[in-house]
């Protein structure tokens, strides 16, 4: 055998090793549903199951989940915007917060730990309030469990109550986390609409022109697409 037949049959067996490969690289390759799905798709109903602490009609037709770290500053930003919303459209919008507190943070957990046993006295949400107002007193504190225990005196609850069931909540604060990490939870503020991701901060219009588009103008829902959010903070 020659030298110029061996280069064409070498030129044969890799022309036939390059389609082999090729086809095996497109059969593997995600379809664009599949890839979507990867992308931002998640069961709003494993979101919302079991959700303790929420604001609005469970049957509404949006459905907003938050994912939050309360000494997260993009998160009291986010806060902000959220209760506006549920000023302006709450009526359209069940609202379900998840704690998701980074390890980054010295007192995040404690924040979360906080807010729980506020909400076992019916205060929650004034506890998030107060505690995401005063974010800058706390967050760097060695004496954060000391400050919570002083917003509970100023929302008039039980503070030894506060004080005795203060870990209550860890059980939930890392289901929370556990859920938000199955999600595909990367960092805070990561909100969950509709089952579609939207991680960063949500301007107040955008916000506002997701929800519009899902309720549309007869009330009929639909799909939105992601809009561009403001940096988020990563774990």
């Amino acid at each position: 055998m020659n030298s110029e037949t061996k280069f064409f049959i070498g030129i044969g067996v890799l022309t036939i090793v390059a389609i082999v490969g090729g086809a095996i690289f497109l059969g593997n390759k995600p379809s664009k549903e599949e890839a979507s799905q990867t992308l931002g798709a998640v069961d709003q109903n494993s979101l919302i199951a079991d959700a303790v602490y929420t604001i609005g009609d469970p049957n509404a037709l949006v459905q907003v989940v938050e994912f939050s770290d309360f000494q997260c500053p993009a998160c009291k930003s986010a806060h902000t915007i959220v209760k506006k919303i549920l000023e302006t459209k709450g009526d359209q919008v069940y609202f379900v917060f998840r704690h998701y507190p980074l390890s980054i943070h010295k007192n995040g957990k404690t924040a979360s730990q906080a807010a729980e046993s506020a909400g076992s006295q019916g205060k929650f949400f004034e506890m998030s309030d107060l505690i995401f107002e005063n974010q800058k007193d706390w967050q760097d504190a060695n004496n954060a469990k000391e400050i919570f225990e002083g917003y509970a005196k100023q929302l008039e609850l039980d503070v030894d109550k506060f004080k005795d069931e203060f870990d209550n909540g860890t059980g939930r604060i890392n289901s929370d986390f556990a859920l938000g990490n199955k999600s595909g939870v990367e960092s805070t503020p990561t909100f969950f609409i509709n089952g579609q991701k939207y991680p960063g901060v949500m301007q107040l219009d955008q916000f506002e022109q997701t929800i519009d588009t899902i309720v549309g103008p007869v009330g009929a829902t639909s799909t939105s697409e992601p809009l561009d959010p403001l940096p988020e903070e990563n774990q």
